[in-house]
């Protein structure tokens, strides 16, 4: 069965992937930082990347081969759903109530909108990855709820000095679920003004 990893590109010292505006801030430096090029799916036509040579083995290590990724609603309209081009893997789930009816690339783009859950999504994105891909599951309430449903694998958190104060939770709002516990990180690396951390989810 395909690994669900929970994660985003940044988190905050305090926890956060985007102050409550929705601005990152400095949260993404650590991709331009660097003195080696590189780019996430290796296509000549992507914008290329600059970080240190341990942020990119950490990065190439983690996520070796993406199916597919699962995304909430709020993702989806902040950036348009990237175009109607997955920004990881091949195709794109939506959690969402309702699926939009004026996205100029519905029909034709590779984009799933699930209205009956995040379980229901991560089943059809694990069923579209296989055994041998991996689901890149996004940071925040989905993924926070996916985790408390112990339906994700790994986390990974690349940790960025700043800290928000406040914004969007990596692990999405507070409820009053059971802990989640983790075991210690599985992978630790130090980049240039990030600190990579895999931690896979405990089953005991």
């Amino acid at each position: 069965m395909s690994k669900v990893i929970m994660g985003c590109a940044a988190v905050s010292v305090d926890g956060f992937i985007a102050d409550e505006n929705d601005s990152v801030g400095p949260m993404f430096d650590w991709a331009g930082n660097g003195d080696t090029e590189w780019t996430w799916t290796g296509d000549p036509e992507e914008h290329p990347m600059r970080s240190t040579r341990a942020s990119i083995e950490f990065i190439r290590a983690v996520y070796p081969r993406i199916g597919c990724v699962v995304i909430g609603r709020r993702l989806f309209d902040l950036t348009d759903g990237w175009g109607g081009v997955p920004a990881a893997g091949e195709h794109v789930f939506v959690v969402t109530h309702e699926p939009p009816t004026d996205w100029k690339h519905a029909g034709t783009a590779p984009f799933t909108f699930v209205t009956d859950g995040i379980g229901s999504a991560i089943e059809r994105a694990r069923a579209f990855a296989g055994p041998d891909r991996i689901v890149d599951l996004a940071a925040g309430h989905v993924g926070g709820q996916a985790l408390r449903l112990g339906l994700v694998d790994q986390v990974v958190m690349n940790v960025v000095p700043v800290v928000f104060g406040s914004g969007r939770p990596f692990f999405g709002e507070r409820d009053t679920g059971a802990a989640v516990p983790l075991d210690n990180p599985a992978r630790v690396v130090q980049g240039e003004r990030v600190t990579h951390l895999l931690y896979d989810v405990s089953r005991t």
